[in-house]
């Protein structure tokens, strides 16, 4: 996980960012920022807004109000169903897609992805034989194809076991280290986001109700116990009337 960046400039900024459908609020008055390089976790209930506003980030969906500050050429969107072609080869999928983003170098740029994902080996599989790992790895390459300064992923994990999660992370974590790219996911597996996360957003029915560390979630919540994230989260929601 990489050293939070408090300090540093800024990747992101979203100022008070709503999004009603009719008289259904999704989204209120949403702020925060991310720092190059940082891992930001989206944790909450079902029906908290963290798909929504994901979309949002990767504009995918226009706001009702505020403002977000990235420049959407520079977002790499991976959502929860693949976006890729099961028929394709690993390789084709990446040179594809290198192809749309008009990378300068498509060959290098595919073989470099291959190399840091993990896929040389499985660069001439058809992508629908491979395991969900695998599929997932490739899904996140494409959205790093591009090599944008923020990355965005939508429960990324929801269908990894334990041995592909911790691969996966270790790709993402990676290339936060690496290249500084800042990377915004959503999770339902909150003990996800207390490892894998510089700091925390935590939403309900649309509302933020928090920003800050795993570390420092757990010490607003009274008689927590070290280790165990999910029920200091539980009780923070109960807390806040949720």
């Amino acid at each position: 996980m990489a050293a939070s960046r408090t300090d540093a400039p800024e990747a992101l900024r979203v100022e008070s960012v709503a999004k009603l459908y009719g008289e259904r609020r999704a989204l209120h008055g949403v702020s925060f920022s991310a720092a190059p390089g940082e891992l930001l976790a989206i944790i909450g209930p079902n029906g908290a807004g963290k798909t929504t506003l994901l979309q949002i980030l990767a504009g995918a969906l226009d706001p009702s109000s505020g403002a977000v500050s990235l420049d959407r050429r520079a977002v790499g969107w991976v959502p929860q169903q693949p976006a890729i072609y099961s028929k394709l080869s690993v390789r084709e999928n990446l040179r594809l897609f290198a192809r749309l983003e008009k990378v300068a170098d498509v060959a290098g740029t595919v073989e470099r992805m291959l190399a840091e994902a993990g896929l040389a080996d499985r660069a001439d599989d058809p992508v629908g034989t491979l395991s969900g790992g695998y599929q997932q790895r490739v899904n996140i390459a494409v959205g790093l194809i591009g090599d944008p300064a923020v990355l965005l992923l939508d429960e990324p994990s929801s269908s990894l076991d334990p041995r592909q999660r911790a691969r996966m992370w270790e790709f993402v974590s990676e290339r936060a280290r690496a290249d500084g790219t800042t990377v915004v996911y959503s999770t339902h597996n909150v003990s996800e986001a207390d490892r894998h996360a510089d700091r925390l957003l935590v939403l309900a029915d649309g509302e933020l109700l928090f920003v800050g560390t795993p570390g420092e979630l757990e010490r607003t919540t009274p008689a927590h116990e070290a280790g165990d994230f999910e029920s200091s989260f539980v009780r923070y929601l109960r807390m806040q009337g949720h």
